[in-house]
Formats: structure tokens, C-alpha cells, sequence
């Protein structure tokens, strides 16, 4: 009987009873240390919960508040909305911090989208090197029951200091006993459970918020969260996607991918080949030992890209820390591919529109990028591809990458003025999950290629150029290698024949604004003298 009459209530009803009882577990969950409790206990969970719940109901009540009766689009709710964004990106901020593990995760996954508004991103970035590594009898009683053996009996010589430390594993330096160097990956226990708990009040928050504010849907964010975060769990799966990766790029010498070592591998321990190197941001590194740091950016568009357009097997997680660079190798130096939990299979046909949309991209071919945009199920959105990929309207007269000119900048803040958070949750609702791993991988990459030093036109042309061999479904890695280089000719071709395009366009524009100059200037003689 009871329970009819509580699934009568109002939705706000039930969201308010939701929030008046994690209220009564503030107490605990503000002033009770978190070491009072063993960190996977059930009532651990109910503390790091009800300080989520509690954090996003005073976020709630904060831009219900400070926004209340402003029309939204005046300057003054625009400047206090922002007051608020950033306000509760530090809550934010701070409940990552208390609540550790996947929190932390889903902040940095936060950071990384140029979706949410730039005061999160901003503040979030913050989490991206914050890592406390875990106590080493924890990873030693982790390593023993995974692999059935003591250290003693696998490793000569085990480093018990991490080398690295992330949100749900730490990577240890040993020696076995054939004196193979390898990093060994363990991952935290009882982080299955906790996962489904906390992706659980995530989804619950994303409902609770889109309630009171119908045009902040995040739901979308946190299934694309839960997913990554479900693969990286899976260390064999991780080990396959190595290999995977490793056979896409066997010809291409200047990518290494460490071997895995199955034996001593399972699904919470991942041992692989030691490879030394610097994460691929170190400017000063790079400088020491005399490599381009342009020349590193622009190789790392190249591969990326070649796993986009052309393998159509991506690395989703390319941050500083899952990419070395080695002095070793042809060139000079070799780039070096970690971590590869959040791996992504490209569905074929969506792989080749793709490809077709970079190509429209380039050209600025809006009658392409309005019938790519219907197949994206994105509609009217498909005019904000350009401005999100190329930095450029779809009507920019301004050279790829060059940046816009001061018309289109003024047009370009008008119309972006008039978007509101309404039509971002409908368009990135509508996007397939393979263009949403896309666009975080590429906002990562281009903030690495950026601190490198590279211009924007690198990526740009790099992309375009991939894009177009990506058309050709012969390039894959197992084709016949005769095969593969007829193919490469053609798409080769293809590309020149693209930047002849670019060239020519470039050139037109360049030519139209001189005649536009040289007219007003004519008439403005005309007008002195006459």
C-alpha cells in the first residue's frame, strides 16, 4: 500500500524526499573522516553519495537563486550565469577531491569536453595530474592473487615507488627473471562495486538536474562516462586492444606499442614492456635532446589520424601521460602508445562518412555537410561542424587555419550568442557514440599539438589529407601490400588534387578582398573629387 502511494508522488516530490534524506547523512559524510570506514564499506558508499547529492542540490539552488527572474538574454544573467558556472565547478572541484576514485575520473572526462561550459573544463583541469597512489601491501595482495605467485618467484627485482599512479590503477617498474624489463598495471580493488554505485547517483544527479533545468541534459555525458569507464576496468580487453593497435601500425617504425605478456596478465593485473620516454608535452625534453617539437606534433596528427580515417580503431584517452616520446628510433625519436582501456571500433560506414565530412570540412561543401549532418541525425546543427573542427564558418572566406576575419568573428558571436544550452544537450544527443569519442580525442589532441607549438593548419591539413586516403577502402593494415600502394597512389592523388582546390580558394578569397579594397578605396577618390 505504501509503495503505491510514494510512486503517486510528484517527480519533484520524490527528488526532494531523495535530497531531505541524503541531508540527514551530511553530518557524516562532511565531518566523519574517510578513513573511519573501510573505503569499499556499503556505508562508506551511502558518505561519498550523499556528498554528491548534497553538492549538486546547493549547485542546484545556487543558479535557481542568483538567476531567478532574469530573462536570459540580456548581459547581466549572461555574466552571473557565468559567476555561477564557475562556483560550482569548485564545489565540483572539491567533491572529486573528497570522493576520490571514479569522482576523479569522471572530472577529467569533464575537462576534456569543450561541451560544458569553459568554467568546468577550466577548474576540472585541475584533477587531470591528481593522483594519490595506493598503499603497496594493497598492490602486492592484488598482484599474489591474481598471478598465483609471490613476487619473489616471477620478478629478480620489483620497484615498489609507482612510475605512474591514475584513478583506478598504478604501473610498477620490475625486472623478471630472464631480465626483461616490463611495467606491471594494477588496478584498485573493489572497483567494480564502487563503479556501479557511483555511475548509479551519477545518472540519478544528470535526472535531477535536467528536472529542474529541462535544457542542462547531461544523461548523455554520463552514459559515454560509464561505457569508458567499464572498458578500462577489463585489463584483457586492454591487452587485446594493445595488440590490435601494435598490428595497425607494424610498418610504421616510428610507433611503438608495448608487447604484452599474457602469462601474467588478467582482468585486474596487465604486465607489458618496459619503454622509457617523456610524456609528449615536455617541451623542454624535447629541446634537450634536440627534437622538433613541431615535428613530434605534426607525427602525432598523423597517427591519430590514420587511426580515425583509415584503421578505424581509435585511441579514446590521448592526454600527455598515455603518450611518450623516445629518443630512440628512425628520425630521431619514436612516439610511444600507452594505456589503451578506452579503445573505440569504428563503425565502417560511419568511418567513410567521416572521411567524407573532413573532405567537406576543407572545402567548405556545405551541401555535403548539410546531408552528412542529416546522416548524423545532428539537422539544422550540421553549420556548427566547421566552427568546431576548423575553427571557421561554413561561409568563412578567411584561409584554413589562419584564423576568421573580423566580419566573421562578429557574425560567428552573434549566432553563437543566439544558441542556447538547449540546442547543445539536443545536438549532442543526436550525435552516434563514435562521433562523441571523436571530439574528445580530438580535443585532446589539438591541446597537445598546440603546447607543442604547432599551427593550427598542420592538424587541419593533416586530417584532410588522411580523410581523403580514408576513402579508399584498400589501405587497411591486412590488405595485400600491391593493393595497398595502388590505393595510396589514388588517395595521394586525391589529396593533391584537394589542396590544389584549397590553394585556388585561398587565392580567390585573397583576390576578392583586394578588388573590394581597391573599389572602396576608388570610391572614396571618386567622392573627394566629385
Amino acid at each position: 500500500m505504501r509503495k503505491q502511494v510514494v510512486s503517486r508522488l510528484p517527480v519533484r516530490a520524490k527528488a526532494a524526499f531523495c535530497l531531505i534524506t541524503a541531508s540527514g547523512l551530511l553530518y557524516q559524510a562532511k565531518f566523519l573522516p574517510s578513513s573511519s570506514f573501510s573505503d569499499s564499506s556499503p556505508f562508506q558508499g551511502v558518505i561519498r553519495s550523499s556528498r554528491a547529492v548534497f553538492t549538486i542540490a546547493v549547485a542546484v539552488a545556487d543558479y535557481k537563486y542568483s538567476l531567478y527572474g532574469l530573462p536570459k538574454d540580456c548581459d547581466e544573467y549572461r555574466r552571473l550565469l557565468s559567476e555561477v558556472h564557475l562556483r560550482s565547478a569548485k564545489r565540483m572541484l572539491k567533491l572529486c577531491e573528497m570522493n576520490k576514485g571514479f569522482y576523479v575520473k569522471a572530472g577529467q572526462f569533464v575537462s576534456s569536453m569543450r561541451q560544458v561550459p569553459k568554467e568546468y573544463s577550466l577548474v576540472l583541469s585541475s584533477l587531470q595530474d591528481q593522483a594519490v597512489p595506493c598503499d603497496f601491501k594493497v598492490i602486492k595482495e592484488a598482484i599474489i592473487s591474481n598471478l598465483g605467485q609471490d613476487l619473489s618467484e616471477i620478478f629478480t627485482w620489483f620497484n615498489e615507488q609507482p612510475i605512474a599512479a591514475a584513478s583506478i590503477a598504478q604501473v610498477h617498474h620490475a625486472r623478471l627473471k630472464d631480465l626483461q624489463e616490463v611495467a606491471i598495471k594494477v588496478q584498485y580493488p573493489g572497483l567494480e562495486k564502487k563503479m556501479k554505485l557511483d555511475t548509479r547517483i551519477m545518472y540519478f544527479l544528470s535526472e535531477f538536474v535536467a528536472l529542474f533545468f529541462p535544457e542542462y541534459r547531461f544523461q548523455w555525458l554520463v552514459s559515454e562516462f560509464t561505457e569508458a569507464v567499464s572498458l578500462e576496468l577489463d585489463f584483457i580487453q586492454e591487452a587485446r586492444n594493445s595488440e590490435t593497435m601494435a598490428k595497425n601500425f607494424k610498418n610504421k617504425k616510428i610507433v611503438r606499442v608495448p608487447h604484452i605478456f599474457w602469462d601474467l596478465t588478467t582482468k585486474q593485473v596487465l604486465t607489458m614492456q618496459f619503454c622509457s620516454g617523456h610524456k609528449v608535452d615536455d617541451v623542454e625534453f624535447l629541446k634537450e635532446m634536440k627534437i622538433n617539437p613541431e615535428r613530434v606534433a605534426k607525427l602525432l596528427a598523423e597517427v591519430f589520424a590514420e587511426m580515425i580515417f583509415i584503421h578505424g580503431f581509435l585511441h579514446g584517452d590521448p592526454h600527455p601521460g598515455n603518450i611518450l616520446v623516445s629518443p630512440e628510433g628512425q628520425g630521431g625519436f619514436s612516439l610511444v602508445l600507452l594505456d589503451h582501456g578506452i579503445c573505440k571500433k569504428l563503425d565502417e560506414e560511419f568511418r567513410l562518412e567521416y572521411c567524407q565530412l573532413w573532405k567537406a570540412l576543407i572545402l567548405l561543401d556545405s551541401k555535403m555537410m548539410q546531408h552528412l549532418g542529416e546522416r548524423f541525425g545532428v539537422g539544422k546543427y550540421f553549420r556548427y561542424f566547421p566552427i568546431i573542427f576548423t575553427g571557421r564558418t561554413i561561409d568563412s572566406k578567411s584561409a584554413l587555419g589562419k584564423g576568421m576575419l573580423v566580419e566573421e568573428q562578429k557574425k560567428m558571436k552573434q549566432d553563437l550568442k543566439a544558441l542556447k544550452m538547449e540546442d547543445i544537450s539536443s545536438f549532442m544527443e543526436s550525435l552516434p557514440s563514435d562521433f562523441l569519442i571523436i571530439l574528445r580525442t580530438d580535443e585532446l589532441l589539438r591541446s597537445v599539438i598546440s603546447k607543442l607549438g604547432a599551427s593550427k593548419r598542420v592538424r587541419l591539413l593533416t586530417y584532410g589529407k588522411y580523410a581523403t586516403l580514408g576513402l579508399s577502402s584498400k589501405l587497411k593494415p591486412c590488405s595485400d601490400s600491391k593493393v595497398v600502394l595502388y590505393a595510396r597512389l589514388i588517395g595521394n592523388l586525391r589529396y593533391i588534387h584537394l589542396r590544389l582546390a584549397v590553394g585556388v580558394m585561398e587565392w580567390l578569397g585573397k583576390l576578392k578582398q583586394y578588388l573590394s579594397k581597391f573599389y572602396r578605396m576608388i570610391c572614396s577618390v571618386a567622392v573627394f573629387y566629385f
